[in-house]
């Protein structure tokens, strides 16, 4: 590259030294023309059976609803996709903090964000493509959200509309405020979203009742879908010049903390471990939130673990409040009718809700050092650590008994079948949570399963079921209509293995014990025990 391409000596040309970039990242790829074509087919083949999925599902959820001709039931399927729509707005808003939105790794802020350059020049790019990403994104989501609801196609537009005109405003918005180096209105944005998320899933069960007439409400969402659609677009523009004015403002700490949280993220998704997901977001939100002060611990003995739990429950409300607000979900779901789908669906909800509260267990599965430091059998402080996730998981229960009974619409079902289903609902999302926060990771010194993807160990296929297996297994006997007492007997088994947690390596450790155990005690009574040495403390 001559010095005419690059400019004036000491002006530095950002286009040209953004082509200088990719001409350094192309000399240095680790693929051929014809691994990029088979990654591609590969790409091209699971897209097309996805989308065959989801196409033959939008067909039978229409059919499904096709019966719905009661007011109740018309409005609560005018209603559910604002509900959708906004909890898309909200998630966007919650990336968005998360990582920037605009980030740069680690390297481009070493060497190219502190240098003579424009950072507009260098980040208006990412800033685009930002908001493509979500305009696209949130429009696919909305449409396929607005078709499985069974509404019509013109409706299926407006949604789509509304989702991604939102998602891509709320980016641009972020954007703007990143700029500004301030995060509290994004985030109070973002609550403004989630409590009418929230608002609709209660007005939606409560048309449900018959407690309110819900057919100006229904009328009502389409409308507010436009407005979405029409404030997002004015976000767009507005938003997106402002942005653009203050990416030179950006200070690249906050750029590269995005993009180490997003490189991070990338290996842990790659390995499919999600509990490491979890872990390193915890770990960006503490890092983020800097200190805290100490609270002494209560108790002694096991008492002493359980009381650190509920400690946690006023240190950080927000899980708890996460916790009161799923409480929803089975109202909703008896409302629209899909009373034989509620235990596993609400399972998989509460499951979500609860792992937050199990970080005790979490450290203390993974970290084997700091649980042999305790004076106790592992089980035993295992089970500790499982006493305040059991207490709010009953609680959850003794909430949602009213939907199963059939209160917030519905299939009304005596008090035994709704108590019996709630209380297998409630097991059922406890024990997935336990599974899946104390899963161990893939297993990469076994033998590698060769399959269409690559080949990977078996525990890694596996790792996208955990906490969902607990779920079928507990749920699936009460849904086939098999008695109550067969869930709650699969419920204490799995919690029997899950609290014992013996896995292969353990149990290996155990035989050897044992079995040297064995030998000494042959060798004392044939007479051949081994001295022991006696030790003599010298005097200094």
């Amino acid at each position: 590259m001559t010095t005419d391409q690059l400019g004036p000596i000491g002006v530095v040309d950002e286009k040209q030294l953004k082509l200088l970039m990719r001409d350094w990242r192309r000399g240095r790829a680790d693929r051929n023309l014809w691994q990029a074509l088979s990654d591609a087919y590969i790409m091209v083949f699971a897209l097309l059976m996805i989308g065959a999925m989801i196409i033959s599902s939008v067909v039978r959820a229409q059919q499904v609803v096709a019966v719905c001709e009661t007011d109740g039931c018309l409005a609560a399927r005018g209603l559910l996709p604002w509900a959708a729509v906004a909890g898309i707005l909200a998630s966007t808003l919650i990336l968005a903090r998360m990582f920037g939105p605009i980030v740069a790794s680690t390297a481009e802020g070493f060497w190219l964000m502190d240098g003579p350059t424009d950072r507009r020049r260098l980040l208006a790019g990412r800033l685009v493509a930002a908001v493509a990403l979500a305009l696209v994104l949130g429009a696919l989501l909305g449409a396929l959200i607005a078709a499985l609801t069974g509404s019509p196609l013109t409706h299926v537009g407006i949604w789509s509309l509304a989702g991604g005109l939102g998602s891509a405003g709320l980016i641009a918005f972020a954007a703007a405020e990143q700029g500004a180096d301030r995060r509290w209105l994004v985030g109070l944005v973002q609550w403004v979203i989630g409590a009418a998320a929230i608002g609709t899933m209660v007005i939606l069960v409560g048309g449900a009742a018959g407690w309110f007439d819900l057919g100006a409400a229904a009328q009502l969402s389409v409308e507010l879908a436009y407005i979405v659609a029409g404030v997002g677009l004015l976000l767009i523009v507005g938003a997106g010049i402002i942005a653009f004015l203050r990416l030179g403002r950006i200070r690249r700490q906050r750029l590269t903390s995005g993009g180490s949280l997003l490189s991070g993220l990338q290996g842990a998704a790659f390995a499919l471990e999600f509990a490491l997901i979890r872990d390193i977001l915890v770990e960006a939100k503490s890092k983020e939130r800097g200190h805290v002060r100490p609270t002494r611990g209560s108790g002694s003995g096991m008492r002493a673990l359980v009381m650190r739990d509920v400690q946690r429950l006023w240190r950080q409300p927000l899980p708890l409040l996460i916790l009161a607000a799923t409480v929803i979900v089975p109202y909703a779901i008896q409302a629209l009718g899909l009373a034989a789908l509620n235990p596993p669906i609400s399972a998989l909800v509460l499951m979500a809700a609860l792992i937050p509260f199990m970080n005790s267990l979490r450290v203390l599965t993974r970290t084997r050092g700091l649980q042999r430091c305790f004076p106790f059998d592992p089980a035993q402080v295992k089970q500790a650590a499982m006493v305040v996730p059991a207490l709010l998981a009953a609680a959850w229960a003794g909430a949602a008994f009213p939907a199963f009974l059939g209160v917030g619409g519905g299939v009304v079902v005596d008090p035994v079948a709704a108590g019996s289903a709630a209380l297998v609902t409630g097991l059922a999302g406890f024990l997935a949570a336990v599974r899946w926060v104390s899963a161990k990771p893939a297993d990469y010194s076994g033998p590698i399963v060769a399959t269409g993807l690559g080949a990977m160990p078996p525990g890694l296929m596996f790792s996208l079921l955990r906490g969902i297996d607990m779920v079928a297994l507990v749920t699936l006997p009460i849904v086939l209509g098999w008695p109550v007492w067969v869930s709650l007997l699969i419920g204490l088994i799995a919690f029997y293995f899950l609290r014992s947690g013996l896995d292969r390596e353990e149990l290996m450790a155990q035989q050897e014990e044992q079995k040297r155990l064995l030998d000494e005690e042959r060798a004392r009574r044939a007479g051949n025990a081994p001295k022991q040495k006696i030790q003599v403390q010298r005097k200094r």
